[in-house]
């Protein structure tokens, strides 16, 4: 299944005002629940590290974290790269408009080569290692572009169903994704070579949230890419779906998970 026609579609959307896009921002933060997960542990890097910092977004897509982000304090600076210039200079425009002084700036940039020595004091990668092969490559330069005690904050899917593949001989569900998912050692590992000392890992994405992530993900995606259509049916769908996501993904994040499809990772340089 291909996802990226689905989320271009879906920017044509709501990138036409303001209103429309942090409504969009909203939804995602409603319906994902990696979403969930990572505005929980961003608070708690908030109430850490005080009222300033300087961020990077890495592999930033639509920007919502950002948004989230810039939200908590108006003294963080935010980089927010990404590989592909329209939803960089879509996401530009929308900051320009809704900041007097934008402290948040988006940049067209490959991870695989990007790196500020010694500049952030926290980087943030939410679902963009499963779609690039030289993962070694980006971890080096998360660890070299952090401050000393700096944090680097990971969600991506784990080898426990993440990619919605439970066999050897099945693929992802996601077509874009050059790997199916992270063991917790293997990712412990590559993250020790790259440099970090300190990590901390955890699984999400339990058994309620594969069910909740199946009917506000999977299965609107199915239908969108068998006809736009669907585009017009899919407010009604949510209507009746959103009530049961939103209990299962309350339940997710609340308890923590023996295993799960989705890895939350936190490494200390």
């Amino acid at each position: 299944m291909r996802y990226d026609p689905i989320k271009d579609s879906l920017d044509k959307v709501f990138s036409r005002s303001v209103f429309s896009r942090k409504l969009f921002y909203f939804l995602l933060d409603l319906l994902l629940l990696r979403a969930w997960y990572i505005r929980k542990e961003l608070r708690k890097f908030r109430s850490r590290s005080g009222d300033i910092a300087e961020i990077l977004d890495a592999g930033a897509g639509f920007g919502q974290y950002s948004y989230f982000m810039s939200r908590l304090s108006d003294n963080w600076k935010i980089t927010a790269v990404e590989i592909k210039s329209k939803q960089v200079n879509e996401c530009n425009l929308f900051f320009s408009k809704i900041f007097h002084k934008p402290h948040v700036v988006f940049e067209e940039a490959d991870l695989v080569t990007y790196r500020k020595a010694e500049t952030y004091d926290l980087i943030l990668c939410v679902d963009v290692m499963e779609h690039i092969r030289e993962d070694a490559l980006v971890f080096e330069n998360f660890y070299l572009s952090l401050k000393p005690g700096g944090l680097l904050l990971i969600s991506t899917p784990s080898d426990q169903g993440g990619s919605d593949v439970h066999h050897d001989n099945e693929v992802s569900f996601v077509e874009e994704h050059v790997r199916n998912g992270y063991g917790m050692n293997e990712l412990d590992g590559k993250l020790r070579d790259a440099g970090f000392r300190i990590i901390e890992s955890k699984y999400s994405y339990g058994l309620a949230g594969k069910i909740s992530w199946k009917f506000s993900l999977k299965y609107p995606i199915m239908l969108l890419n068998t006809a736009k259509i669907f585009f017009i049916i899919l407010p009604f769908y949510y209507l009746v779906t959103f009530p049961f996501s939103l209990l299962l993904n309350l339940l997710d994040v609340n308890k923590k998970q023996k295993t799960g499809s989705g890895l939350i990772v936190k490494a200390w340089k």
